[in-house]
């Protein structure tokens, strides 16, 4: 079977069907022990305290933050090759959740960043470029409910979300290129010498496959809902027209 298949909105919703409930059972699962590891079973930092532990909430955001918006770019670019509906939907259901994510990544940042840097904010490279990932998050929510009809609107919100890959990019690897900023490297690297201390490494990895699977879960039940009111606007549309 072809994946174009489920660009059926038929297909998607039969699927998802199926997927849902054990997507929700492994999210749930995944986030309640991954978080209970991470702030309950793991020591306090030499250097950082207790502080150190926004990280299993922190990272696990700001990843997503930024795949979230690699997700909504790809859905986006099917749309303008394919104009396949649920792929819009999907990246449109993504908006608020990677929003949300944003949001949680910069002030779980603030917070931890207080004690560590002496200052909630700084003007660092990656701090600046995650903050105006947040504004076009902000632009491609609002541009969708800005837009009655619905085709433009996902036009221009696919141009913008095109755009807004830029700063993606740039919060996922300013780091590498700016040196001199505040914010310190990856917690995570294919080098495993780079990665922080095993104690707090696994329960880490387990938060961030919580994370993933929440996004999942969130995409697929927003996708679900917004095909639903496509549907009430199309008999709606057609209730007029009799």
């Amino acid at each position: 079977m072809s994946m174009w298949e489920y660009a059926n909105p038929r297909q998607f919703m039969a699927l998802t069907d199926r997927v849902l409930p054990w997507v929700t059972a492994l999210t749930v699962g995944a986030l309640a022990v991954g978080l209970a590891w991470g702030f309950f079973f793991t020591p306090d930092d030499y250097k950082q305290g207790s502080t150190v532990k926004i990280i299993f909430l922190h990272v696990p955001a700001a990843l997503m933050a930024i795949n979230a918006w690699a997700m909504m770019l790809v859905a986006s670019l099917v749309w303008l090759i394919r104009r396949h509906h649920v792929s819009v939907l999907a990246a449109r259901a993504a908006g608020p959740v990677g929003l949300t994510f944003t949001a949680i990544a910069l002030a779980t940042g603030a917070i931890w960043g207080q004690p560590m840097w002496g200052t909630w904010w700084a003007w660092d490279p990656r701090l600046t470029s995650f903050l105006i990932l947040f504004i076009f998050y902000l632009g491609y929510v609002a541009l969708w409910a800005a837009i009655d009809d619905p085709d433009t609107a996902a036009d221009l919100t696919s141009v913008l979300c095109i755009m807004g890959s830029v700063f993606a990019f740039l919060s996922r690897y300013a780091v590498n290129f700016w040196s001199q900023g505040l914010h310190q490297g990856a917690s995570m690297s294919v080098r495993r010498e780079d990665n922080i201390h095993d104690v707090f490494f696994y329960p880490l990895v387990l938060c961030m496959a919580a994370f993933v699977l929440l996004f999942v879960m969130l995409v697929l039940l927003r996708t679900r809902t917004e095909i639903r009111a496509r549907r009430i606007q199309a008999l709606m549309a057609r209730e007029r027209m009799a």
